[in-house]
């Protein structure tokens, strides 16, 4: 440990990538990599905390005992962890992301940022770059649509920051199938959305303020490819009760993508393309004006979720015992 207040979490099944060792010597960032059944027990890397299967059990937490094995979610004990060490601010990725020099550059909160307005869903990708690509998560029957959203300059508090990541970013398996362009992000100054207007984002080069740390939470019995972009939809519109919202930021890692089955990818991103508008609007009425805490209202977000059938009970259970864990380390 070396008695830094931010953290960047990363779980891995293989021995330490490349993207491990530059994170893992970035100055001021402790790194945890959590570990799996399917990670190499003799797993090692200087300047890592590392949590093998052993050690999450002892930890103690409420969801160890429910969270699944051989899964992404696996990251969510990393987060705890972070956050009983003190955590101000929680960098979340991936070991194919390198991290670029100037990693992470996060703006100045006492700048004005560039603000987006009155788009229900905005393609963020299109103000990076000419090419056209579109993030994982964005609704497939509004890709070829004319965005006109409302631009201006504002004051803005961002909560969650999320990055891009060249050359091979975080999209879709219809775009891989039919065009599977690498892309370059131009260097565009951030962008941060106002209250009512959605972008996707993932876990792949992603930032997330104490305040909002509850809302890490990843959906564990979802489909893979659902997990995280589920977490980014539930997540703004309680974000937005909060007064805090979304930013965008060019790229600040370059991603050697892990090999991937583009047609298994599909089969599960089948209910993204399905419920992404629709858990927007689900979770936009159970968050509005009602005053509660982020916890609580997540809570009631998944209740209604698994109401309307789009998660399961055991999702339920599990952000129970992940607000009850939060709850005790943060308050």
């Amino acid at each position: 440990m070396n008695g830094s207040k931010k953290f960047v979490v990363i779980t891995s099944i293989f021995a330490p990538t490349e993207s491990v060792i530059k994170f893992a010597a970035i100055e001021g960032w402790q790194l945890i990599v959590v570990g799996d059944k399917k990670t190499p027990a003799n797993w090692h890397q200087d300047g890592v905390i590392y949590l093998g299967p052993e050690d999450q059990v002892n930890l103690g937490y409420k969801i160890i005992d429910l969270l699944p094995w051989n899964h992404y979610c696996r990251k969510m004990v990393g987060y705890l962890y972070a956050m009983e060490h003190g955590a101000e601010l929680i960098a979340d990725t991936d070991d194919d992301n390198i991290p670029y020099e100037n990693w992470p550059f996060i703006p100045d909160e006492s700048t004005k940022h560039k603000t987006i307005s009155n788009a229900k869903f905005v393609n963020i990708y299109k103000y990076f770059t000419d090419q056209f690509i579109w993030p994982r998560g964005y609704p497939l029957n509004r890709i070829l649509e004319k965005e006109s959203p409302v631009e201006t300059v504002e004051n803005i508090n961002v909560g969650v920051w999320q990055f891009l990541a060249d050359e091979d970013p975080d999209v879709d398996a219809i775009y891989r199938l039919t065009s599977n362009k690498l892309v370059t992000f131009d260097k565009s100054e951030p962008i941060a959305l106002n209250k009512g207007t959605v972008s996707p984002f993932n876990s792949q080069n992603t930032i997330f303020n104490k305040e909002l740390f509850v809302l890490l939470y990843l959906p564990s019995f979802v489909t893979f490819r659902f997990t995280d972009i589920l977490r980014g939809l539930i997540a703004q519109p309680i974000m937005w009760e909060q007064e805090l919202h979304l930013g965008i930021g060019a790229a600040t890692v370059i991603q050697k993508r892990n090999p991937h089955d583009y047609l298994r990818d599909f089969e599960s991103e089948i209910p993204v393309y399905i419920h992404s508008e629709r858990v927007i609007d689900l979770i936009t009425a159970v968050a509005k004006n009602s005053g509660a805490k982020p916890a609580e209202l997540l809570v009631s977000a998944y209740t209604k979720l698994c109401e309307e059938k789009i998660v399961t009970n055991d999702e339920v259970e599990l952000i129970h015992a992940w607000a009850k864990d939060v709850s005790r380390i943060i308050g």
